[in-house]
């Protein structure tokens, strides 16, 4: 699944072209193998780097990951899934310029 939020149209476009928006800037495709997930973040990442304007974010299955979930981001503010007593949570991550709250 991803997520896209007040980015260029031509990543809606591209988005659209492979995978099923199932509501607005919500994109699906539950069979799509490791290799083209890969390729089409890293179509969008290179995109973002010229273009850095909204936000993206890509989830999957990872049952390596904290809860299963892999997580990937453009733009701000980044989020990172961690285990804290038992539980899965989502915080902002915080980069070395800024204080933690």
């Amino acid at each position: 699944m991803i997520v896209i939020r007040d980015v260029q149209d031509r990543f809606h476009g591209f988005l659209s072209s492979v995978m099923l928006e199932v509501a607005p800037n919500i994109f699906v495709s539950p069979r799509m193998n490791p290799g083209v997930r890969e390729r089409v973040w890293q179509v969008m990442t290179d995109w973002y780097g010229n273009l850095p304007q909204g936000s993206a974010v890509m989830i999957w299955r990872d049952v390596n990951a904290v809860g299963g979930v892999g997580l990937a981001h453009l733009g701000d503010p980044p989020r990172e899934l961690f285990e804290a007593d038992g539980m899965w949570l989502v915080r902002r991550r915080v980069s070395s310029t800024q204080k933690a709250p």
